[in-house]
Protein backbone atom coordinates (compact mmCIF):
# COMPACT_ATOMS: atom_id res chain seq x y z
CA UNK A 1 0.00 0.00 0.00
CA UNK A 2 2.02 3.32 -1.20
CA UNK A 3 0.75 6.47 1.41
CA UNK A 4 -1.05 8.10 -1.12
CA UNK A 5 -3.55 5.30 -1.00
CA UNK A 6 -3.16 5.22 2.97
CA UNK A 7 -3.63 8.71 3.32
CA UNK A 8 -6.66 8.74 1.35
CA UNK A 9 -8.37 5.63 3.43
CA UNK A 10 -7.45 7.52 6.37
CA UNK A 11 -9.29 10.77 5.62
CA UNK A 12 -12.20 8.46 4.75
CA UNK A 13 -12.46 7.09 8.06
CA UNK A 14 -13.17 10.89 9.07
CA UNK A 15 -16.13 10.94 7.36
CA UNK A 16 -18.83 10.99 10.20
CA UNK A 17 -21.99 8.95 9.96
CA UNK A 18 -25.31 9.17 9.18
CA UNK A 19 -26.34 8.50 12.73
CA UNK A 20 -23.63 11.11 14.15
CA UNK A 21 -24.54 13.75 11.68
CA UNK A 22 -28.41 12.85 12.68
CA UNK A 23 -27.65 13.92 16.35
CA UNK A 24 -26.25 17.28 15.54
CA UNK A 25 -28.38 18.29 12.64
CA UNK A 26 -32.01 16.62 13.79
CA UNK A 27 -34.84 17.51 11.39
CA UNK A 28 -38.53 16.41 12.10
CA UNK A 29 -40.21 18.47 9.32
CA UNK A 30 -39.60 15.73 6.55
CA UNK A 31 -39.79 12.42 5.45
CA UNK A 32 -36.09 11.34 7.36
CA UNK A 33 -35.55 8.56 4.75
CA UNK A 34 -35.58 11.55 2.31
CA UNK A 35 -33.01 13.40 4.71
CA UNK A 36 -31.09 10.81 4.86
CA UNK A 37 -30.84 9.87 0.93
CA UNK A 38 -29.93 13.37 0.73
CA UNK A 39 -27.03 13.52 3.46
CA UNK A 40 -25.72 10.12 1.52
CA UNK A 41 -25.22 12.09 -1.97
CA UNK A 42 -23.75 15.03 0.15
CA UNK A 43 -21.20 11.97 1.76
CA UNK A 44 -20.60 10.41 -1.39
CA UNK A 45 -19.57 13.29 -3.27
CA UNK A 46 -16.62 14.03 -0.41
CA UNK A 47 -15.59 10.70 -0.83
CA UNK A 48 -15.09 11.08 -4.83
CA UNK A 49 -13.31 14.66 -3.71
CA UNK A 50 -10.82 12.73 -1.43
CA UNK A 51 -10.19 10.40 -3.73
CA UNK A 52 -9.45 12.15 -6.10
CA UNK A 53 -6.60 13.81 -4.01
CA UNK A 54 -8.62 17.05 -2.69
CA UNK A 55 -7.14 18.03 0.35
CA UNK A 56 -9.55 19.24 3.56
CA UNK A 57 -7.86 20.52 6.51
CA UNK A 58 -10.95 19.06 8.84
CA UNK A 59 -13.12 16.73 7.55
CA UNK A 60 -15.77 16.17 10.14
CA UNK A 61 -16.17 19.96 10.00
CA UNK A 62 -15.85 20.27 6.01
CA UNK A 63 -19.12 17.33 6.01
CA UNK A 64 -21.23 19.46 8.71
CA UNK A 65 -21.02 22.63 6.90
CA UNK A 66 -22.46 20.37 3.94
CA UNK A 67 -24.99 19.02 5.87
CA UNK A 68 -26.38 22.25 7.49
CA UNK A 69 -26.40 23.73 3.85
CA UNK A 70 -27.68 20.48 2.66
CA UNK A 71 -30.92 20.94 5.15
CA UNK A 72 -31.66 24.57 4.62
CA UNK A 73 -32.04 23.49 0.76
CA UNK A 74 -34.58 20.41 1.64
CA UNK A 75 -36.92 22.53 3.66
CA UNK A 76 -38.83 24.33 1.47
CA UNK A 77 -40.59 22.58 -1.20
CA UNK A 78 -38.78 22.02 -4.38
CA UNK A 79 -41.78 23.64 -6.34
CA UNK A 80 -42.34 27.01 -5.99
CA UNK A 81 -43.13 30.31 -7.09
CA UNK A 82 -41.42 32.02 -9.81
CA UNK A 83 -41.57 35.16 -11.99
CA UNK A 84 -41.43 34.33 -15.56
CA UNK A 85 -39.38 36.92 -17.17
CA UNK A 86 -39.02 35.35 -20.19
CA UNK A 87 -42.00 36.82 -21.85
CA UNK A 88 -42.95 33.63 -23.23
CA UNK A 89 -46.36 33.68 -21.97
CA UNK A 90 -47.15 29.40 -22.50
CA UNK A 91 -43.73 28.50 -21.06
CA UNK A 92 -43.28 24.73 -21.01
CA UNK A 93 -40.64 24.74 -18.58
CA UNK A 94 -42.84 27.32 -16.16
CA UNK A 95 -46.20 25.36 -16.76
CA UNK A 96 -47.45 26.64 -19.02
CA UNK A 97 -51.05 28.25 -19.28
CA UNK A 98 -50.50 30.61 -15.94
CA UNK A 99 -54.32 30.44 -14.35
CA UNK A 100 -55.63 32.71 -12.04
CA UNK A 101 -54.88 32.43 -7.99
CA UNK A 102 -58.52 32.93 -7.30
CA UNK A 103 -59.25 30.28 -9.93
CA UNK A 104 -56.33 27.87 -8.37
CA UNK A 105 -57.68 28.06 -4.87
CA UNK A 106 -61.14 27.64 -5.56
CA UNK A 107 -60.44 24.30 -7.52
CA UNK A 108 -58.92 23.50 -4.41
CA UNK A 109 -61.69 24.40 -1.95
CA UNK A 110 -64.68 22.74 -4.20
CA UNK A 111 -62.00 18.97 -3.53
CA UNK A 112 -62.05 19.40 0.25
CA UNK A 113 -62.34 17.11 2.29
CA UNK A 114 -64.82 15.51 -0.28
CA UNK A 115 -66.98 16.71 -4.03
CA UNK A 116 -69.47 14.87 -5.63
CA UNK A 117 -67.01 13.64 -8.43
CA UNK A 118 -68.52 10.90 -9.75
CA UNK A 119 -71.98 10.81 -7.79
CA UNK A 120 -75.12 12.00 -9.34
CA UNK A 121 -77.04 13.96 -6.68
CA UNK A 122 -80.31 13.94 -8.18
CA UNK A 123 -79.76 10.17 -8.13
CA UNK A 124 -77.53 8.97 -5.52
CA UNK A 125 -76.07 6.89 -7.99
CA UNK A 126 -72.55 6.88 -9.90
CA UNK A 127 -71.68 9.00 -12.79
CA UNK A 128 -68.98 9.97 -14.82
CA UNK A 129 -66.75 12.58 -13.87
CA UNK A 130 -67.07 14.07 -17.13
CA UNK A 131 -70.85 15.23 -16.38
CA UNK A 132 -69.14 18.60 -14.76
CA UNK A 133 -67.67 19.54 -18.12
CA UNK A 134 -69.03 18.18 -21.17
CA UNK A 135 -71.85 20.17 -21.13
CA UNK A 136 -69.86 23.07 -21.55
CA UNK A 137 -67.19 21.90 -23.80
CA UNK A 138 -69.82 20.35 -26.49
CA UNK A 139 -71.70 24.18 -26.53
CA UNK A 140 -67.82 25.73 -26.76
CA UNK A 141 -66.78 23.19 -29.35
CA UNK A 142 -70.48 22.89 -31.11
CA UNK A 143 -70.11 19.04 -31.09
CA UNK A 144 -72.22 16.46 -29.85
CA UNK A 145 -69.73 14.40 -27.14
CA UNK A 146 -66.67 15.78 -25.30
CA UNK A 147 -64.17 13.59 -23.54
CA UNK A 148 -61.53 15.61 -21.17
CA UNK A 149 -57.98 13.02 -20.51
CA UNK A 150 -54.57 13.75 -18.67
CA UNK A 151 -52.73 15.62 -21.72
CA UNK A 152 -53.06 16.19 -25.68
CA UNK A 153 -50.39 13.08 -26.28
CA UNK A 154 -52.96 10.65 -24.40
CA UNK A 155 -56.04 12.11 -26.43
CA UNK A 156 -54.39 11.83 -29.40
CA UNK A 157 -53.29 7.47 -28.84
CA UNK A 158 -56.86 7.00 -27.04
CA UNK A 159 -58.63 8.50 -30.51
CA UNK A 160 -56.45 6.74 -32.84
CA UNK A 161 -56.09 3.26 -30.73
CA UNK A 162 -60.30 3.74 -30.39
CA UNK A 163 -60.83 4.56 -33.72
CA UNK A 164 -58.28 3.02 -36.16
CA UNK A 165 -56.34 0.02 -34.49
CA UNK A 166 -54.87 -2.58 -36.59
CA UNK A 167 -55.74 0.09 -39.71
CA UNK A 168 -54.41 2.09 -42.12
CA UNK A 169 -53.79 6.09 -40.98
CA UNK A 170 -53.31 8.44 -43.60
CA UNK A 171 -50.92 11.57 -43.04
CA UNK A 172 -49.38 13.87 -44.95
CA UNK A 173 -45.78 13.91 -44.60
CA UNK A 174 -45.32 17.66 -44.29
CA UNK A 175 -47.32 16.47 -40.95
CA UNK A 176 -45.05 14.13 -39.24
CA UNK A 177 -43.74 16.20 -36.94
CA UNK A 178 -41.68 16.41 -33.82
CA UNK A 179 -43.68 18.44 -30.79
CA UNK A 180 -41.48 18.91 -27.98
CA UNK A 181 -40.41 16.26 -25.50
CA UNK A 182 -40.13 13.21 -28.03
CA UNK A 183 -43.67 13.49 -28.84
CA UNK A 184 -43.12 12.36 -32.36
CA UNK A 185 -46.82 11.54 -34.39
CA UNK A 186 -45.19 8.53 -36.36
CA UNK A 187 -44.05 7.02 -32.71
CA UNK A 188 -48.26 8.13 -31.31
CA UNK A 189 -49.28 6.68 -34.51
CA UNK A 190 -47.64 3.11 -34.21
CA UNK A 191 -47.96 3.31 -30.23
CA UNK A 192 -51.76 3.18 -30.49
CA UNK A 193 -51.55 0.17 -32.69
CA UNK A 194 -52.40 2.16 -36.29
CA UNK A 195 -50.12 1.89 -38.96
CA UNK A 196 -48.98 4.45 -41.33
CA UNK A 197 -49.89 5.68 -44.63
CA UNK A 198 -47.55 8.54 -45.53
CA UNK A 199 -48.84 10.93 -48.53
CA UNK A 200 -47.33 13.69 -50.08
CA UNK A 201 -43.91 15.08 -49.21
CA UNK A 202 -42.80 17.51 -47.07
CA UNK A 203 -43.81 20.33 -48.43
CA UNK A 204 -46.33 19.67 -50.65
CA UNK A 205 -49.01 16.94 -50.64
CA UNK A 206 -52.18 17.60 -52.93
CA UNK A 207 -55.60 15.83 -52.91
CA UNK A 208 -55.39 13.25 -54.77
CA UNK A 209 -52.03 12.03 -53.06
CA UNK A 210 -55.02 11.09 -50.29
CA UNK A 211 -57.75 9.62 -52.13
CA UNK A 212 -55.10 7.88 -54.02
CA UNK A 213 -53.77 6.07 -51.10
CA UNK A 214 -57.29 4.86 -49.60
CA UNK A 215 -57.94 1.24 -49.67
CA UNK A 216 -60.16 -1.36 -48.01
CA UNK A 217 -58.02 -1.15 -44.80
CA UNK A 218 -58.18 2.76 -44.44
CA UNK A 219 -59.10 3.82 -40.94
CA UNK A 220 -59.29 6.61 -40.97
CA UNK A 221 -57.71 10.41 -42.53
CA UNK A 222 -55.59 12.15 -39.67
CA UNK A 223 -54.75 16.23 -40.08
CA UNK A 224 -52.28 17.35 -37.78
CA UNK A 225 -51.76 20.91 -37.53
CA UNK A 226 -47.91 21.38 -37.33
CA UNK A 227 -48.28 23.86 -34.05
CA UNK A 228 -44.64 24.59 -33.70
CA UNK A 229 -43.08 25.33 -37.30
CA UNK A 230 -44.20 26.47 -40.47
CA UNK A 231 -43.26 25.26 -44.09
CA UNK A 232 -43.45 28.54 -46.34
CA UNK A 233 -42.56 29.19 -49.83
CA UNK A 234 -43.55 25.89 -52.37
CA UNK A 235 -45.20 24.50 -50.30
CA UNK A 236 -49.27 23.08 -50.44
CA UNK A 237 -51.33 21.62 -47.77
CA UNK A 238 -55.21 20.61 -48.62
CA UNK A 239 -58.04 22.57 -46.71
CA UNK A 240 -59.81 20.84 -43.88
CA UNK A 241 -63.15 21.28 -45.83
CA UNK A 242 -61.66 19.52 -48.75
CA UNK A 243 -60.39 16.44 -46.50
CA UNK A 244 -63.58 16.57 -45.01
CA UNK A 245 -65.66 16.10 -48.34
CA UNK A 246 -63.15 13.33 -49.93
CA UNK A 247 -63.55 11.64 -46.04
CA UNK A 248 -67.15 12.05 -46.34
CA UNK A 249 -66.92 10.86 -50.23
CA UNK A 250 -65.38 7.47 -48.62
CA UNK A 251 -66.87 6.88 -45.14
CA UNK A 252 -64.04 7.21 -43.13
CA UNK A 253 -63.63 9.79 -40.30
CA UNK A 254 -61.37 12.59 -40.55
CA UNK A 255 -59.53 13.10 -37.24
CA UNK A 256 -57.56 16.56 -36.50
CA UNK A 257 -54.95 16.78 -33.66
CA UNK A 258 -55.14 21.10 -33.39
CA UNK A 259 -52.32 20.57 -30.53
CA UNK A 260 -53.12 24.55 -29.38
CA UNK A 261 -56.81 25.33 -29.64
CA UNK A 262 -58.87 28.28 -28.81
CA UNK A 263 -62.49 29.53 -28.30
CA UNK A 264 -61.57 33.02 -28.18
CA UNK A 265 -61.49 35.02 -31.37
CA UNK A 266 -57.66 36.28 -31.54
CA UNK A 267 -58.31 38.55 -34.16
CA UNK A 268 -60.60 40.43 -32.47
CA UNK A 269 -59.08 40.42 -29.36
CA UNK A 270 -55.60 42.62 -31.64
CA UNK A 271 -54.11 39.25 -31.01
CA UNK A 272 -52.06 36.65 -34.03
CA UNK A 273 -55.13 35.05 -35.81
CA UNK A 274 -55.22 31.49 -34.59
CA UNK A 275 -58.86 29.79 -35.86
CA UNK A 276 -61.74 28.90 -32.97
CA UNK A 277 -62.17 25.24 -32.29
CA UNK A 278 -65.99 25.83 -33.46
CA UNK A 279 -64.69 26.46 -36.85
CA UNK A 280 -62.77 23.25 -37.66
CA UNK A 281 -65.97 21.06 -36.66
CA UNK A 282 -67.85 23.61 -38.70
CA UNK A 283 -65.81 22.59 -41.87
CA UNK A 284 -66.52 18.78 -41.52
CA UNK A 285 -63.77 17.35 -38.65
CA UNK A 286 -65.37 14.05 -37.11
CA UNK A 287 -62.83 13.77 -34.20
CA UNK A 288 -60.28 17.03 -32.95
CA UNK A 289 -57.82 16.74 -29.83
CA UNK A 290 -56.10 19.73 -28.17
CA UNK A 291 -54.63 20.78 -25.26
CA UNK A 292 -56.14 22.63 -22.24
CA UNK A 293 -53.18 24.40 -21.22
CA UNK A 294 -52.01 26.53 -23.79
CA UNK A 295 -54.48 28.82 -25.84
CA UNK A 296 -57.66 28.09 -23.40
CA UNK A 297 -55.60 29.15 -20.51
CA UNK A 298 -56.52 26.52 -18.23
CA UNK A 299 -54.67 22.76 -16.60
CA UNK A 300 -52.89 20.48 -18.08
CA UNK A 301 -55.27 18.36 -20.52
CA UNK A 302 -55.91 16.33 -23.43
CA UNK A 303 -59.61 17.42 -25.18
CA UNK A 304 -61.49 15.32 -27.60
CA UNK A 305 -64.44 16.38 -28.86
CA UNK A 306 -66.81 15.41 -32.03
CA UNK A 307 -69.21 12.98 -33.28
CA UNK A 308 -71.03 10.69 -30.49
CA UNK A 309 -70.80 7.67 -32.41
CA UNK A 310 -67.01 7.64 -32.23
CA UNK A 311 -66.83 9.76 -29.12
CA UNK A 312 -68.73 6.48 -27.24
CA UNK A 313 -66.09 4.01 -28.65
CA UNK A 314 -63.28 6.03 -27.19
CA UNK A 315 -64.96 6.32 -24.32
CA UNK A 316 -65.60 2.61 -23.75
CA UNK A 317 -61.58 1.87 -24.44
CA UNK A 318 -60.00 0.89 -21.51
CA UNK A 319 -56.96 3.33 -21.88
CA UNK A 320 -59.64 6.19 -21.06
CA UNK A 321 -59.53 5.17 -17.32
CA UNK A 322 -55.38 5.22 -17.35
CA UNK A 323 -55.44 9.03 -18.83
CA UNK A 324 -58.59 9.98 -17.13
CA UNK A 325 -58.58 13.33 -15.51
CA UNK A 326 -58.24 14.01 -11.82
CA UNK A 327 -60.50 16.46 -9.70
CA UNK A 328 -58.52 19.41 -8.73
CA UNK A 329 -58.02 20.16 -12.37
CA UNK A 330 -61.65 19.40 -13.27
CA UNK A 331 -62.85 21.99 -10.86
CA UNK A 332 -60.03 24.38 -12.54
CA UNK A 333 -60.85 23.98 -15.80
CA UNK A 334 -64.54 23.71 -15.06
CA UNK A 335 -64.12 27.48 -13.68
CA UNK A 336 -61.97 28.51 -16.95
CA UNK A 337 -64.82 27.47 -19.10
CA UNK A 338 -66.90 29.53 -17.76
CA UNK A 339 -64.74 32.48 -18.21
CA UNK A 340 -65.69 32.58 -22.43
CA UNK A 341 -68.93 34.15 -22.19
CA UNK A 342 -68.39 34.76 -26.10
CA UNK A 343 -64.93 34.51 -28.25
CA UNK A 344 -64.91 37.87 -28.07
CA UNK A 345 -65.54 38.61 -24.09
CA UNK A 346 -63.53 36.74 -21.58
CA UNK A 347 -63.36 37.42 -17.97
CA UNK A 348 -60.21 38.74 -17.25
CA UNK A 349 -60.26 35.53 -14.48
CA UNK A 350 -58.86 34.02 -17.54
CA UNK A 351 -55.16 35.01 -16.90
CA UNK A 352 -53.88 33.85 -19.75
CA UNK A 353 -55.77 35.54 -22.16
CA UNK A 354 -55.71 38.47 -20.30
CA UNK A 355 -52.06 38.49 -20.53
CA UNK A 356 -52.46 37.94 -24.32
CA UNK A 357 -54.51 41.47 -24.31
CA UNK A 358 -52.16 43.27 -22.65
CA UNK A 359 -50.69 46.11 -24.95
CA UNK A 360 -47.16 47.93 -25.27
CA UNK A 361 -48.89 51.07 -23.35
CA UNK A 362 -50.39 48.99 -20.31
CA UNK A 363 -46.56 47.10 -19.96
CA UNK A 364 -44.51 50.74 -20.01
CA UNK A 365 -46.25 51.86 -17.56
CA UNK A 366 -45.41 48.71 -14.87
CA UNK A 367 -42.07 49.35 -16.63
CA UNK A 368 -42.45 52.81 -15.12
CA UNK A 369 -43.52 51.96 -11.76
CA UNK A 370 -40.68 49.09 -11.22
CA UNK A 371 -38.02 51.42 -12.13
CA UNK A 372 -38.75 54.28 -9.84
CA UNK A 373 -39.21 52.15 -7.01
CA UNK A 374 -35.20 50.59 -7.49
CA UNK A 375 -32.43 53.22 -5.99
CA UNK A 376 -29.18 52.01 -7.21
CA UNK A 377 -26.24 53.47 -8.70
CA UNK A 378 -24.54 50.54 -9.47
CA UNK A 379 -26.51 48.99 -12.12
CA UNK A 380 -28.34 50.72 -15.22
CA UNK A 381 -32.00 49.65 -15.53
CA UNK A 382 -34.54 50.73 -18.40
CA UNK A 383 -37.24 49.96 -20.74
CA UNK A 384 -37.26 49.01 -24.48
CA UNK A 385 -39.73 47.51 -26.69
CA UNK A 386 -39.81 43.66 -27.07
CA UNK A 387 -41.07 40.65 -29.41
CA UNK A 388 -42.32 37.72 -27.97
CA UNK A 389 -43.80 33.98 -29.09
CA UNK A 390 -46.45 32.59 -27.75
CA UNK A 391 -45.28 29.86 -26.25
CA UNK A 392 -45.36 25.42 -26.50
CA UNK A 393 -45.79 25.15 -30.41
CA UNK A 394 -48.73 27.94 -30.01
CA UNK A 395 -49.07 30.60 -32.72
CA UNK A 396 -45.89 29.79 -34.58
CA UNK A 397 -44.10 32.28 -36.63
CA UNK A 398 -46.34 34.82 -34.93
CA UNK A 399 -44.76 37.62 -32.65
CA UNK A 400 -46.50 39.56 -30.14
CA UNK A 401 -45.20 42.96 -28.98
CA UNK A 402 -43.94 43.08 -25.25
CA UNK A 403 -42.11 45.82 -22.89
CA UNK A 404 -38.81 44.61 -21.32
CA UNK A 405 -36.57 45.66 -18.67
CA UNK A 406 -32.93 45.70 -19.22
CA UNK A 407 -29.97 45.55 -16.20
CA UNK A 408 -26.71 46.26 -16.98
CA UNK A 409 -23.50 46.78 -14.68
CA UNK A 410 -19.77 47.35 -15.67
CA UNK A 411 -18.24 45.76 -12.73
CA UNK A 412 -20.55 42.19 -12.53
CA UNK A 413 -20.84 39.62 -15.87
CA UNK A 414 -24.35 39.24 -17.35
CA UNK A 415 -24.34 35.75 -16.80
CA UNK A 416 -23.49 36.23 -13.37
CA UNK A 417 -26.88 38.57 -12.85
CA UNK A 418 -29.40 36.20 -14.73
CA UNK A 419 -27.77 33.01 -11.99
CA UNK A 420 -28.07 35.83 -9.33
CA UNK A 421 -31.78 36.43 -10.12
CA UNK A 422 -32.42 32.74 -10.40
CA UNK A 423 -31.25 32.21 -6.77
CA UNK A 424 -33.61 35.06 -5.99
CA UNK A 425 -35.98 34.13 -2.54
CA UNK A 426 -38.83 34.37 -5.71
CA UNK A 427 -36.69 33.49 -8.73
CA UNK A 428 -36.74 35.41 -11.79
CA UNK A 429 -36.02 33.83 -15.28
CA UNK A 430 -35.17 36.31 -17.42
CA UNK A 431 -32.38 36.04 -20.45
CA UNK A 432 -29.68 37.28 -21.70
CA UNK A 433 -29.74 39.17 -25.35
CA UNK A 434 -26.72 41.71 -26.86
CA UNK A 435 -24.66 40.72 -23.25
CA UNK A 436 -27.64 42.33 -21.70
CA UNK A 437 -29.87 41.00 -18.72
CA UNK A 438 -33.57 41.25 -20.16
CA UNK A 439 -37.08 40.86 -17.96
CA UNK A 440 -39.68 40.84 -20.15
CA UNK A 441 -42.98 41.99 -18.59
CA UNK A 442 -45.57 40.38 -20.73
CA UNK A 443 -46.18 37.32 -19.05
CA UNK A 444 -46.09 38.70 -15.29
CA UNK A 445 -48.93 39.18 -14.04
CA UNK A 446 -50.02 42.71 -12.13
CA UNK A 447 -50.28 41.28 -8.83
CA UNK A 448 -46.72 39.94 -8.80
CA UNK A 449 -45.26 43.23 -9.37
CA UNK A 450 -44.25 44.22 -5.72
CA UNK A 451 -42.74 41.15 -5.92
CA UNK A 452 -40.61 41.19 -8.78
CA UNK A 453 -39.31 44.97 -7.45
CA UNK A 454 -38.36 43.18 -4.24
CA UNK A 455 -36.60 40.56 -5.93
CA UNK A 456 -34.71 43.08 -8.10
CA UNK A 457 -33.59 44.89 -5.00
CA UNK A 458 -32.73 42.00 -3.63
CA UNK A 459 -30.24 40.85 -5.86
CA UNK A 460 -28.94 44.69 -6.88
CA UNK A 461 -28.73 45.78 -3.42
Amino acid sequence: MNKTTKNVRVALKQIPSIDEILKKFPLKSIPLDFYKYHINLTLNEIRLEITKGKKIIDINDHCLKNVKLLKKKLLPNSLKEVINGTGIILHTGLGRAPISKDILIDGIIKNYPYSNLELNLLTGKRDDRNKHISSLLNSLCKTEKTLIVNNNAAAVILMLNSICQNKEVIISRGQLVEIGGSFRIPDIILKSNCKIVEVGTTNKTHLSDYENAISPNTSSILYVHTSNYKIIGFANEIEIKKLAKLAKKYNIPLLVDLGSGTFADFKELGLPFEEIISKYIKSGVDVLTFSGDKLLGGPQAGIITGKKELLNKIFKNPLYRAFRFDKIRLSIMETVLRTYYSDKIIADKNLTIKLFKRNQTDLIKLAKIIISSINTNKYEIKYKKSNVEAGSGSLPTKSIPSIALTINSKNIKTTTLYKNFLGALIPVIGYIKDDIYHIDLKAIPDDQIKTLIKSIIEILS
